[in-house]
């Protein structure tokens, strides 16, 4: 579990890929403090499992299915990503609860600057629509978004100074791609509400949660 707090941008140090999998050498420092083999990191907002490591890298594997539903297989030597290790039991919650399993890749369709903020829009799959929640949390390469606006064709965010310059969306052009996570709190509502609307008896339902406030 993580918070989607990006504490690092590594560098890919080297890349080995195979048909449909790859092994990852990136280079860091502060990540791997307190690293032990086996930790989890989140790699723009991945979670992959440190295999090897040393006080200046770490080997991460990534397997078939990871390969195909993420931007991971489009890293190179050079690439640069946010890094984050798993949420520590005794510290701050500063993101909100971030799981490093990706639901998606979203498309950068329009960049533009408001003040000292950057203001994007993602294309996301209509499929997770149901997901979004205007004001909601929404992880974006392994960074913890609040989302200003909602369209047919995705969502709009923005990017405060910190987060321009501590991450590596704050380098991402309109045509890049980016990993998407919603909010796994809408996603168990969801899967709650669809499983209750099949049973005759009615219960939990989209109109009792519009009735009771919880909708808009």
């Amino acid at each position: 579990m993580f918070t989607g707090i990006v504490e690092e941008i590594g560098t890919v140090h080297s890349v080995k890929k195979g048909s449909s999998s790859m092994r990852l050498l990136i280079t860091c420092s502060h990540v791997l403090t307190d690293v032990t083999k086996g930790d989890s990191i989140s790699v723009n907002g991945v979670c992959l499992t440190v295999s090897e490591f040393s006080t200046t890298r770490f080997v991460a594997d990534v397997m078939p299915e990871t390969f195909k539903a993420t931007t991971l297989f489009t890293l190179e030597p050079g690439s640069h990503v946010n890094l984050e290790r798993a949420m520590a039991a005794n510290g701050r919650f500063g993101g909100h609860f971030v799981t490093g399993h990706v639901d998606c890749i979203g498309e950068i369709t329009a960049v533009r600057s408001i003040e000292n903020a950057i203001y994007m829009d993602i294309r996301i799959d209509s499929a997770f629509q149901s997901h979004l929640v205007p004001k909601g949390s929404i992880t974006i390469d392994g960074t913890s978004l609040t989302i200003f606006g909602i369209s047919e064709q995705g969502v709009t965010i923005s990017l405060i100074p910190v987060t321009q310059a501590d991450s590596v969306l704050g380098y991402k052009r309109i045509g890049d791609y980016v990993n998407v996570e919603c909010d796994i709190l809408a996603k168990y509502l969801e899967r709650i509400v669809s499983r209750k609307e099949t049973k005759p008896s009615g219960g939990l339902t989209m109109d009792a949660l519009a009735k009771s406030g919880f909708l808009e």
